[in-house]
């Protein structure tokens, strides 16, 4: 049995073939982001859930793709856990962009971005990754994404600079007592998976010209800082993925012509074509 898993801070789908290269299941789990879970919490998030365990002593291989799994003390945190509960399983762990890479470009050049409740970019040669920076996190960086939008609009919330039909609905919503809000971001195990959860209140009110403007900034800052320092990056195909990127894809379509940029496909999830990657250039190749 073959693993392969795309994972983010919220959740990672997880798809099981057999030696010929066929669905045995899929399922999911929370998130398994190893730069903020313990070695506890990231093995108790895959036992619990059944098909995993049922199956781990079969899977002899695991292709496992994820945020925080950019840099290696994560990564071997994160493998140790893989290698403790799939004993009989040749493991492989790397970070969410290349998985986005593999799974929107197919192994051409090109630009693929993460807008998910993270973000991410880098430059596919075909060959190789290149990234400008490494990723700092939902702290310093993920510029345009969930956890992004998630600060702004509690920001623009307490300072008072979110209209005031908005502001009743976001209250409503959502429980904006102070201390809730630093409970979760202090002493929470996922904060960046907590100001996520906002960015669903941009969906429900995505043609208000309040939630349009703040996503189209968001996108700006995303493609200045992200995008635009590649080279090539008005030469080559741009490629996102993620909910947000998927959810305003009209807006970010708009930004990016701004910037000459040529966006040619936006994916909401990439685990089917993932898939379909590992099937013919990965698995038994």
């Amino acid at each position: 049995m073959i693993l392969i898993a795309d994972g983010g801070s919220t959740k990672v789908d997880w798809v099981a073939l057999n030696e010929n290269k066929q669905d045995i299941f899929r399922t999911r789990t929370k998130g398994l982001n190893p730069a903020l879970l313990t070695a506890e919490q990231l093995e108790s998030c895959i036992v619990n859930n059944f098909e995993l365990t049922k199956n781990a002593g079969q899977v002899k291989e695991v292709y496992f793709y994820g945020a925080g799994c950019g840099t290696p003390e994560p990564t071997a945190k994160l493998e140790k856990v893989l290698q403790k509960i799939f004993p009989n399983a040749k493991i492989e762990v790397a970070e969410d962009m290349l998985a986005a890479v593999y799974a929107a470009s197919g192994g051409e050049e090109a630009i693929v971005c993460i807008l998910g409740t993270g973000s991410n970019s880098c430059y596919f040669d075909g060959q190789k990754m290149y990234q400008n920076v490494p990723s700092l996190g939902y702290i310093l960086m993920d510029e345009a994404s969930g956890n992004y939008f998630g600060k702004k609009l509690i920001q623009d919330f307490y300072y008072k600079q979110m209209p005031k039909e908005i502001a009743k609905d976001f209250l409503q919503k959502y429980n904006l007592d102070a201390d809730e809000i630093k409970r979760n971001l202090y002493q929470s195990d996922s904060p960046n998976t907590y100001l996520g959860q906002f960015a669903e209140f941009m969906f429900e009110h995505k043609e208000h010209p309040y939630i349009r403007s703040l996503i189209a900034k968001g996108f700006e800052e995303f493609i200045e800082k992200k995008v635009l320092p590649y080279p090539k990056a008005k030469e080559v195909p741009v490629y996102f993925i993620g909910s947000i990127a998927y959810f305003f894809h009209p807006v970010l379509q708009e930004t990016a012509r701004k910037y000459g940029l040529h966006i040619k496909d936006v994916i909401r999830r990439p685990i089917e074509r993932l898939v379909d990657y590992h099937k013919n250039k990965i698995i038994n190749s």
